[in-house]
């Protein structure tokens, strides 16, 4: 999302909890197990995890570090990751940065705050602990956070003259900036274990959201991409690196795809890419195609799923997963209903890929948000314990698709 930015068991999911305990009991080993010692893979079109298929199901977190960070906040983010292994989720995406402003993790180029890492180092080890695995971006495209934006600044601030913030994709002095994030180097200071080293991570995200709008050809974008992935790559041989699309196609093919715009972006050529292991997309129909009926932006969902499904298997040869959709309550006519069926739309396309053994092995809807966090709210937040349906919902996804991996 542009703006980017507990959950404890109620009685309110008892059933859910109940119509899965049978599964949760016959593979507990197993969940706290995954993420000790087998690094996910990308095997063809299929993830893998100790040779074995993986499939995941999940959220997005983007908070957890800076909850974390604080101690009277850490217990919003062990308890997210909690209800996340109670449901048999697999997979939360989060952020791994924070690029100046108010408490963040890099005050300055290769200056650190260590009350942040620690945040971080603690939603590796509840999420190690847990049994699950996490994407970790490493910057955002959007001003949230610091992002691009603000890695310009500091360029600028230095004497350099860049005139835009897409300068961000161009600069050798952003692009040192970036290299130097101490993310991929850092030691864990409560398991002991070097982040590259460490299994619980799923994947480095190079940037969410990337959008060069200054070159619609997606050529500045794709060299940043190659030198970017490739160095991630260099350092840390050991993780999965993917790009952190929305999934705009560009200028090789099916740019007729696009919600009407392009973005700078190009779905095939940036995930063709050799360091890149495997590719995403986000949909948010709501703004994307926003004069249109809520039947036609599902319609527009599901088309925009089976085209990079079926890209992602027949081109790219490599996995896709969804990693970021969400229907807004800020949207007109919008209902629980129709979120929740927005929710069954999507993860009905998941598993279909999944059991029929195509490119596409999961689904992270955003955002999963804890009581208490009024003011983190985007529209798109769920509160699970909040809504008895919508768990049900992401409880029933994260029961079959548990049930497509082996034993």
């Amino acid at each position: 999302m542009g703006s980017k930015r507990r959950v404890i068991l109620l009685p309110t999911l008892a059933v859910v909890i109940l119509a899965i305990a049978a599964a949760v009991l016959l593979h507990a080993g197993e969940a706290a197990d995954v993420a000790d010692g087998q690094f996910a893979r990308a095997s063809g079109t299929r993830f893998t995890v100790g040779g074995r298929p993986f499939y995941s199901n999940g959220f997005n977190a983007y908070w957890l570090m800076y909850m974390a960070s604080d101690p009277g906040d850490r217990s919003k983010a062990a308890g997210v990751l909690r209800q996340a292994a109670s449901l048999r989720a697999t997979l939360v995406r989060t952020w791994a940065f924070s690029d100046g402003g108010y408490r963040p993790l890099q005050k300055s180029p290769g200056v650190y705050n260590e009350d942040m890492f620690m945040g971080l180092d603690f939603v590796i080890a509840e999420a190690k602990k847990r049994g699950l695995y996490l994407i970790l971006s490493l910057v955002n495209n959007w001003d949230g956070f610091g992002g691009k934006k603000q890695y310009v600044q500091w360029a600028r601030d230095q004497g350099h003259n860049l005139g835009s913030d897409d300068d961000f994709f161009r600069s050798d002095v952003t692009k040192q900036f970036y290299k130097n994030h101490a993310v991929l180097t850092r030691v864990n200071k409560i398991t002991g274990v070097a982040y590259k080293d460490d299994p619980t991570i799923f994947a480095w995200e190079l940037i969410n959201e990337p959008r060069c709008q200054s070159d619609f050809s997606g050529k500045t974008l794709q060299a940043w991409i190659t030198e970017m992935a490739g160095y991630v790559k260099s350092v840390d041989p050991n993780h999965m690196v993917e790009i952190g699309l929305e999934g705009f196609y560009g200028e090789s093919m099916h740019k007729n795809f696009n919600p009407g715009y392009t973005v700078g972006t190009d779905f095939i050529a940036n995930n063709l890419v050799p360091a890149v292991d495997f590719a995403t997309i986000h949909s948010y129909p709501d703004q994307w195609v926003s004069g249109a009926s809520s039947d036609e932006q599902v319609a527009f969902m599901r088309k925009w799923m089976a085209d990079h499904i079926r890209d992602s298997a027949a081109v790219l040869r490599k996995p896709l997963l969804v990693t970021e959709f969400g229907w807004s309550a800020r949207s007109n006519g919008y209902t629980v209903a129709a979120r929740d069926g927005y929710f069954r739309t999507v993860y009905d396309a998941v598993y279909a890929s999944a059991r029929e053994g195509g490119a596409c092995a999961g689904g992270l809807f955003w955002q999963v948000v804890a009581p208490g966090m009024e003011s983190w709210t985007d529209g798109y937040e769920v509160v699970l314990e909040r809504s008895k349906s919508t768990a049900d919902v992401v409880a029933h996804q994260c029961a079959r698709i548990a049930g497509l991996s082996p034993a």
